[in-house]
């Protein structure tokens, strides 16, 4: 019967090097205790994480399974397959909340396929942390991941970017991989509209954490380093 089955529990984790119950509810502490099969992007960083929301747990005693880009497809079928004896598996993201702006989301599908029960647990998400703290248009924004790398196409995703949060009165939210953050800074700088709104939030939930939205003209002023830490970025044109 459904009710007998195993439950998939979308565990959060922290955004950074902090304590995880600074961010984390209990209840999150109290699922991990219970669980003991996860599937997880790295087995060494969620192992590190398990042990440190709970120290006793057993090490041992826990089912790995990973994935991350090498992972067959054939494989992750069977993943949820202990669900139908009535074990519950948890799905762990290397940072912040599953399944968003992560791969997890392939797991939580096949859930669905498999009439297993999705439970989301609350969790830091830098999306929404970040559309939350930026004064922008909380009523309708849009996701649009990482822009593309070459600087002829990125320019061009940046002006229609722009253009789409114009159209639609729709704030626009990206991120790059955090090497990669003042390059991309200086090409919104360069490409955007001088009274466009840029929100820029960095480091969320960590002592290091800078959120600050301004007009372009304004940042083009202002010295930031953004060089290897986590970031977000939102734009709005009115």
């Amino acid at each position: 019967m459904e009710n007998s089955k195993g439950k998939l529990y979308l565990i959060p984790t922290t955004l950074g090097d902090n304590e995880p119950l600074e961010v984390l509810p209990m209840s999150v502490k109290q699922i991990i205790e219970r669980t003991d099969h996860y599937i997880v992007e790295n087995e060494k960083t969620a192992r590190r994480f398990i042990k440190k929301i709970s120290p006793r747990k057993s090490q041992p005693n826990l089912t790995i399974y990973l994935l991350d880009k090498f992972t067959d497809i054939l494989e992750i079928q069977n993943y949820l397959d202990v669900c139908a004896e009535g074990v519950n598996v948890g799905l762990l993201s290397e940072a912040g909340v599953p399944a968003v702006a992560d791969p997890g989301a392939s797991i939580v599908q096949l859930a669905h396929q498999k009439g297993i029960s999705v439970v989301p647990l609350v969790g830091p998400s830098s999306i929404i942390m970040a559309m939350m703290a930026s004064g922008l248009n909380g009523q309708s924004f849009a996701f649009n991941g990482y822009l593309p790398i070459e600087k002829g196409e990125r320019k061009k995703s940046i002006k229609h970017l722009e253009k789409l949060s114009f159209d639609k009165n729709q704030s626009q939210i990206f991120i790059e991989t955090p090497y990669r953050n003042e390059k991309l800074l200086e090409d919104l700088k360069q490409t955007l509209s001088g009274q466009t709104k840029l929100c820029i939030a960095v480091d969320i939930t960590l002592s290091t954490e800078f959120i600050k939205t301004m007009t372009v003209n304004d940042w083009k002023r202002q010295k930031v380093n953004l060089h290897k830490r986590p970031a977000i970025f939102i734009i709005h044109k009115m």
